[in-house]
């Protein structure tokens, strides 16, 4: 099979190619194991952070990839939830261990055996992949395969931090950076809290003007001052900025939801700049998000056919994962980037 596969860690402002093209046999599925024949995968901001090493260590090689949809090739030993055919996706989330008191809990995404797809195991950028039958979706037969690569993680991510804002209806929120998860909460909100206002922070005017298309009602820079102090902000930049100032943008008991699994090491010289008084005093909160339990996949498939969320996606051959990798690099953002693998 076709497969794109990261061989060492290398910046892309080093090594605009760190995916190599190789031709591999397909995987075999184990017990409660299927193989999925790949349709589309997502590129997430995760995958650069793996590629460049600020993720935890990769397995080397590995084929990169964590918002997947396929079919159902075969099914192995002991599978009975899904069957050849099925329409399935495939998160993050490759496997935990299902006996710690966090697995007990419904918070597998805590586990300490938490094993990520592309990660620890090979992912979507290939033809096709294996993963465990409890760690696959039903896509709803209302979303493309298309639209549905990206509600994987960027959506279900977006809905986990949605939830952890704490945010109810009328209540304001902010959101730093405006990617494929931002622009997907931005959808969610103006559903489940209707008289919730939205006000967006990004860099560059495009992301603002896509931001006000959806329904923002005030967007500025980084940097810029909202016309009030906001109850919560979802940060889902990968830089140390965007945290001070959000802080410094919330009202007293508001809440800071930080959407990254790695901030860059070289913005990190900014956290110097932290001021008690201006950022943390008035009982504000700061929460990160720790990937995504299978409850916060389900849930968010299920709100995006109701909805209907349908993302912004612009699409790219198997073979042109560098280019769109690279992009996402630069900012070069409007909705979320998404592979056509067959």
């Amino acid at each position: 099979m076709n497969a794109m596969q990261l061989q060492r860690i290398s910046s892309l402002a080093e090594n605009a190619a760190p995916l190599v093209p190789v031709e591999i046999p397909p995987p075999r599925p184990a017990g409660r194991e299927v193989l999925i024949r790949v349709s589309v995968c997502g590129v997430c901001h995760t995958d650069i952070d793996e590629i460049e090493g600020r993720a935890s260590p990769p397995r080397l090689p590995v084929v990169p990839g964590h918002q997947v949809v396929g079919r159902v090739e075969e099914a192995g030993p002991g599978v009975s939830a899904v069957r050849p055919g099925d329409r399935v996706g495939v998160a993050w989330i490759y496997s935990a261990c299902g006996r710690c008191r966090f697995c007990q809990e419904g918070n597998e995404n805590l586990c300490l055996e938490f094993r990520g797809t592309g990660r620890d195991a090979d992912g979507g950028y290939a033809e096709y992949m294996v993963a465990r039958e409890d760690f696959v979706y039903r896509i709803p037969e209302t979303i493309s395969d298309v639209n549905a690569a990206p509600l994987m993680c960027a959506g279900a991510i977006g809905y986990r931090s949605l939830r952890l804002s704490g945010i109810r209806d009328g209540e304001t929120l902010g959101l730093t950076g405006f990617g494929a998860s931002a622009h997907l909460v931005l959808k969610m909100v103006g559903h489940l809290y209707p008289r919730t206002r939205v006000f967006v922070f990004a860099r560059g005017e495009g992301e603002r003007a896509f931001a006000r298309e959806l329904g923002a009602v005030w967007t500025g820079d980084t940097g810029d001052a909202p016309p009030e102090n906001l109850r919560a902000i979802i940060d889902t930049t990968p830089a140390w900025k965007p945290v001070l100032e959000a802080l410094k943008n919330l009202e007293p008991g508001g809440r800071l939801v930080v959407n990254a699994i790695r901030k860059e090491e070289s913005d990190r010289s900014t956290l110097l700049g932290l001021d008690y008084p201006s950022h943390l005093w008035m009982e504000k909160e700061i929460r990160s998000v720790a990937n995504v339990t299978r409850r916060d996949v389900r849930e968010f498939l299920d709100l995006a056919a109701a909805i209907p969320v349908t993302p912004e996606t612009e699409e790219f051959p198997l073979l042109e994962a560098n280019r769109a990798l690279l992009q996402l690099k630069n900012r070069n953002i409007k909705g979320a980037k998404v592979l056509r693998i067959s």
